[in-house]
Formats: structure tokens, sequence, C-alpha cells
């Protein structure tokens, strides 16, 4: 299934909790970027601009929690194969040559981690993240996947209703997926259910159940090889 940028902006939006965003229309870049520079970065809310709208909302609980396990589980596969990963979390990604930014729930750099090492990212000049992860309890007044395509995000998980969604980018916007660019091995269908696990054994047990299943993966994949 592919998307374009255009039938994206056209889909409803639904109704969501107002006191959870608020969205300003005719909002120009110099206004935008003057309201980011007064807030400075020690803010709790994220952003979605989109060529003149601009979106502020708070992160829920609900929210949050899923993305910060989503966030271990990168790591965990980043540890078991031994690589490097750089999490940047809700970095702002923006350029106003499109005149378009967004604040992910969180992002790494994974394939071009080393282009990026100890960087500060500014976009074009520097790759946009492989990974940016939406974690949705509300829906957006802003096209998000709009954005992200826009800004040249190859790969997207959204996790909601308790399931991962996973999309690669393609041309006109992006594909739903089964399996994810960055790690192809990974068991997507399993995730949901390790996060649900969390809520009664606690998270740090989640994270080390999933390492075992990881390590699982890895060890039947090296002795298939062999």
């Amino acid at each position: 299934m592919v998307t374009s940028d255009k039938a994206l902006v056209e889909q409803p939006v639904p109704a969501i909790p107002q006191e959870n965003r608020i969205v300003m229309r005719g909002v120009s870049w110099q206004t935008y970027k003057q309201l980011m520079k007064e807030v400075g970065d020690d803010r709790a809310w994220r952003i979605a601009y989109d060529r003149g709208v601009l979106e502020t909302r708070m992160p829920l609980e609900e929210h949050e929690e899923p993305k910060g396990l989503i966030e271990s589980f990168v790591e965990v596969i980043a540890d078991e194969l031994g690589i490097e990963v750089r999490k940047l979390g809700a970095l702002t990604l923006e350029r106003e040559d499109l005149t378009r930014a967004v604040e992910p729930d969180t992002c790494f750099y994974i394939q071009n981690e080393a282009l990026v090492r100890g960087r500060k990212i500014n976009l074009p000049e520097d790759p946009p993240p492989d990974l940016a992860v939406e974690s949705d309890y509300t829906s957006s007044s802003v096209n998000k996947e709009a954005l992200y395509s826009a800004l040249g995000v190859p790969e997207l998980w959204r996790y909601t209703r308790k399931t991962l969604l996973i999309y690669r980018r393609v041309e006109g916007g992006y594909e739903q997926c089964e399996q994810s660019l960055a790690f192809p091995f990974l068991p997507i269908g399993e995730i949901p259910n390790f996060i649900e696990q969390s809520r009664t054994i606690g998270q740090r047990s989640a994270v080390k159940l999933f390492r075992q299943r990881i390590r699982e993966i890895l060890n039947s994949q090296s002795t298939g090889d062999s």
C-alpha cells in the first residue's frame, strides 16, 4: 500500500482531546522559528509544522511508556548485534526550504550513525534519522506521514492500539510493510506483546525477555548459516 502526500493530506482528521494539543494556522516560518527560540529546548510539549499550520501537543503517560520501551528494545538489538546507534529522542527535524518541521517521539541514526556521530544535526546537509517512532494515543491535526516523507525519513514505526505498524518510504509517500528496513529479522508482531507484558511483570523484566528473544533469533540465524 503506497500513500501519496496528496492522499495523506486529504484524509479526514479524527477528533482528538483538545486539552492535549493546540493548533495554530497562518503561522509563518519566521514566527515559528521565533517561537521556538523564545521557548527554548526546556519544554515538555512537541511540535509539528506544515506550511503554516503549527501544532503543539503534550505527551500523555499512555503515549510515553510504549515509546520508552521501544527505545529500550532498539538499544537491545544494537547491543546484541554489536553495532552503534545514535538515539536522539524528540529531535527537531526541520527544513526551511520545505517549510516543514516535526519532532518524533523518538528517533535513531542506525545505518548513518557514523556519518552524524557527535554532530549537531542540520537538515538537509545531514541525512535524516534512519528510524522515527510515533506512539499514537491521540490523532494529529497535521499529517505526520507526509511530514516525515518530505523530510526523507526512510523508516517510520507507529505504535497504536497495541499494534506496531512499520512503514518504508517510497516514491510519493510510505508503504506499510512486514519487515523493518533497519532490522529485517525483527519479529514486529511480537513487540506489542512485550509492551503489554511490562504492565504486569515490569518494564525491565519485559526488556530482559525481549533480549532473550533477540538472542534466540540471532543464534538461530547463526546456526542456520553455519
